[in-house]
């Protein structure tokens, strides 16, 4: 089969021929139709992430047809329209994954190619509402943005959210998922531009963290904040205890813009806030996630399709984050 391989870090990825997977009992090959990059990718070509191994068939996010099945039991499969739960082995504890946690494109072969090799059981059906394309783009950062915003934020109909950076896949999911459910939504960016894209998909405003006085602005426009999710961490992350309200969660799942700076301990306890880091989720929330897709019909935001023989112009793009959404590689 055909696959996208990177051989070493810093090098291009290449269009290669490689063996097709053997399937073992309750495994199956799904023909992707189209995959999606995530920020994880990006690391991993450029190696900075744990546990690099090369060759490697990079992709977290895939949605495809079911084109041949392990052992008899699960025939039922075949030809059936899927999209893959990259969040695997989470472990026995829903409040942190285990030891044998793992996520599909490393170590284990992933989404960008012709064929991927995948345990039913991380199976779900297409939602029928989406294009390949969209579905595609669902999975790890969907996934992502629905445990930090309803698990670990509790977010409810009529909190007021904050979104920072807004642009990335994971902040145009929390930003749908967060207008779905009935929250008034704020966000940042450094873009006006996707400040008002994100404005035409239900945020109330937004405010240019560039701005030296970002807190000061939003403080004005929503008073004060329930739920912030972040993924940056960096400088500005101690500014947001001043604006958070009483109860507030504070929720971040990277670190972009580097660590958590000096915080002033006093206002996290005078106002009773919880900082708490997330990481994708358990396969109980990726079947809420898809529930709630299908319920509200949501679609992603997809900033560029690419053909998969140009995955590596598409990482390239995000090396230069100008995105708003996700990019997609079409087959």
């Amino acid at each position: 089969m055909k696959a996208i391989v990177l051989k070493g870090a810093d090098q291009p990825l290449v269009l290669k021929e490689v063996e097709k997977p053997t399937l073992n009992a309750g495994e199956v090959l799904v023909k992707i139709v189209a995959a999606a990059l995530n920020r994880r990718d990006y690391w991993i070509t450029i190696g900075k992430y744990a546990g690099i191994k090369y060759p490697s068939i990079l992709g977290s996010d895939g949605a495809g047809i079911v084109a041949e099945v392990g052992n008899n039991a699960d025939e039922h499969w075949i030809g059936k329209e899927v999209i893959i739960n990259p969040s695997q082995d989470w472990g026995d504890h829903a409040e942190y994954q285990g030891k044998d946690f793992k996520i599909l494109g490393l170590p284990e072969n992933g989404t960008f190619a012709e064929y991927v090799k995948v345990r039913t059981e991380f199976l779900h059906a297409k939602p029928t509402h989406l294009d390949w394309e969209q579905a595609a783009a669902l999975p790890l950062a969907g996934l992502t943005a629905f445990r930090a915003l309803f698990t670990k934020g509790k977010a409810k109909k009529g909190d007021k959210v904050l979104i920072s950076g807004v642009g990335s896949g994971t902040g145009t999911f929390a930003l749908t998922w967060a207008v779905a459910a009935g929250c008034q939504v704020f966000v940042t960016s450094r873009s006006e531009e996707k400040i008002e894209k994100a404005i035409q998909l239900g945020a109330s405003a937004g405010v240019s963290y560039n701005a030296p006085d970002w807190p000061e602005q939003l403080q004005q426009l929503a008073g004060g904040f329930d739920v912030i999710i972040d993924s940056a961490l960096g400088d500005g992350f101690a500014r947001f205890l001043d604006i958070s309200n009483p109860g507030c969660r504070i929720v971040f799942f990277g670190g972009t813009a580097g660590n958590v700076p000096e915080l002033n301990g006093r206002k996290i306890f005078w106002k009773q806030l919880q900082i708490l880091g997330t990481t994708m989720g358990t396969k109980e929330e990726f079947k809420e996630m898809v529930d709630f897709v299908n319920k509200h019909r949501l679609v992603p935001v997809i900033d560029e399709v690419f053909p998969m023989v140009e995955a590596e112009k598409a990482v390239q793009k995000m090396a230069e984050s100008p995105q708003f959404g996700k990019i997609v590689l079409r087959a």
